[in-house]
């Protein structure tokens, strides 16, 4: 019978989880910077400046970084093994911490 592989230590996979974290973040700002470009005012100190035009650009940003998180947790919850579950959770709350934050260098 063949041996069960070693378990990878807890340290390791926060190492691994938070890795996968920062590069799915940047990948989504970047990716969704681009995407409502077109949104909103580019100059933020014009005089007839708006603010529907810059919520727009806001709210589409939220709407999709929520959308991208929600899938990544649906995909990972089902592809990952049972032991590493326990993360995805904890890693989607951030997430959505980080679409607010990620709001402040979109603008």
């Amino acid at each position: 019978m063949a041996d069960a592989p070693p378990k990878p230590s807890p340290a390791a996979t926060r190492l691994a989880g938070l890795l996968g974290f920062v590069a799915f973040e940047t990948a989504a700002f970047f990716v969704l910077r681009w995407a409502v470009s077109g949104l909103g005012e580019s100059n933020q100190r014009q005089a007839d400046n708006t603010i529907v035009s810059n919520w727009v650009k806001t709210m589409a940003f939220v709407v999709l970084h929520l959308a991208l998180a929600i899938g990544a947790l649906l995909v990972l919850g089902n592809r990952l093994p049972r032991r590493y579950r326990g993360q995805v959770l904890g890693w989607f709350y951030l997430a959505l911490a980080m679409s607010f934050v990620l709001l402040i260098p979109l603008f």
